[in-house]
């Protein structure tokens, strides 16, 4: 690494965030996104060290770690003997007792709800959905007492699924017609989003909001390749089209295309409203078309992260430069009015090298400086 680089990285991010002081964010909350801390208690203590206000965790709906496997008699009863909330009610009460908030990302369909489709696949019927959304702000409103007679702690925050855009996680992303194709992702996640907000607001329970989108940073607009995907502009304004009107915030993550790229780095495909991608460097692009389609709503920013080489030699960057590059992209946000929440991925990093190496320690515990970087965040 060159000598100085740091230090210009991190006058830039000063100056990134003090530049336009009457647009900044009054607030914003930093966390962390790892849901294996619902599997590993002991992690708590370090996010407590790490002074980590928000955590993001997936409450999966069905799958193997799914609340509702089988499908309850009265879906929007918290206490239906179907559901099985032990893991989350574990992880949350963690967190309260640790001063962390809670956003719960409400992700995949069971196989009674949809055939056996896969969790990627949207349920046949939207109200199912609905109902599991109110069932679980229900329990988590702060007020709903769990079968020992304990308050259940409130969880004010939620996610409607992750990165529809991409066809892991919603599985049909177009279809061809008469007229050519539609973003089919977009038709469905129309209905997904606006189940999981009439759900969670249906508690009529105050200050809750509901965030959108929680957008993949790419697509390629191609219904013909291998594997299709919708860009965030363009699944933006399919979405819209496909009628979804009411949301509290949209999310979107806005990973880096290669170790090359610094925060501020523009993709190649950037070319504002026809952008293909949508990472740090041009959120403005998506600010915009947010702005243009729906109005003043905030933007949450729910995973971003820098991998880092050691371990990962084709995608990772230095420790130092993860470092600095962590506290460039926060001050870029926190310089922002729009945005009020960033959250890093990951805490640890994932054993196997396919997986993502952009944890703040490495599989074996040891801290990178990112470590000391991010704790720096919160004064």
């Amino acid at each position: 690494m060159r000598p100085g680089f740091l230090l210009a990285v991190v006058a830039a991010a000063v100056v990134a965030a003090s530049a336009q002081p009457a647009d900044a964010s009054r607030y914003l909350r930093v966390g962390i996104y790892d849901e294996r801390t619902l599997y590993t208690p002991d992690a708590f203590p370090l996010l407590r060290e790490l002074k980590v206000q928000q955590l993001r965790l997936n409450l999966y709906w069905g799958g193997r770690a799914g609340v509702a496997a089988r499908r309850p008699a009265d879906a929007r009863d918290p206490s239906d003997a179907a559901y099985a909330w032990g893991l989350y009610d574990r992880a949350i009460r963690l967190a309260r007792d640790s001063g962390i908030r809670v956003v719960l990302s409400i992700y995949g369909t069971p196989s009674w709800a949809n055939r056996g489709g896969g969790m990627n696949v949207p349920p046949r019927a939207i109200n199912d959905l609905r109902d599991f959304a109110y069932a679980a702000a229900r329990r988590y409103s702060g007020s709903f007492a769990d079968a020992q007679g304990e308050t259940l702690p409130a969880v004010k925050e939620w996610l409607a699924w992750n990165e529809p855009n991409n066809p892991l996680f919603l599985k049909r992303q177009f279809r061809k017609t008469v007229d050519g194709w539609l973003v089919q992702s977009a038709i469905d996640y129309a209905k997904i989003c606006a189940a999981v907000y009439s759900g969670v607001h249906g508690t009529l329970v105050a200050s809750e909001r509901v965030a959108c989108g929680v957008t993949a940073p790419r697509g390629n607009n191609s219904p013909g390749s291998s594997r299709p995907s919708a860009s965030p502009l363009t699944f933006m304004r399919a979405v819209r089209a496909a009628g979804l009107k009411t949301f509290d915030a949209w999310a979107h993550h806005p990973y880096y295309a290669g170790p090359a790229d610094a925060p501020t780095s523009r993709p190649a495909s950037a070319r504002g409203s026809a952008a293909t991608a949508v990472t740090f460097g041009n959120l403005g692009d998506l600010i915009r078309e947010l702005t243009r389609l729906y109005g003043n709503k905030r933007l949450w920013i729910t995973e971003y992260g820098y991998q880092t080489n050691p371990p990962d030699r084709l995608f990772g960057v230095s420790y130092a430069r993860q470092a600095a590059y962590l506290k460039q992209s926060f001050a870029i946000a926190r310089a922002n009015r729009r945005i009020d929440m960033m959250l890093w991925f990951l805490l640890r990093d994932e054993a196997p090298l396919g997986g993502w190496q952009s944890g703040l320690i490495t599989r074996t515990g040891k801290r990178k400086p990112a470590f000391a970087a991010f704790r720096s965040l919160i004064r």
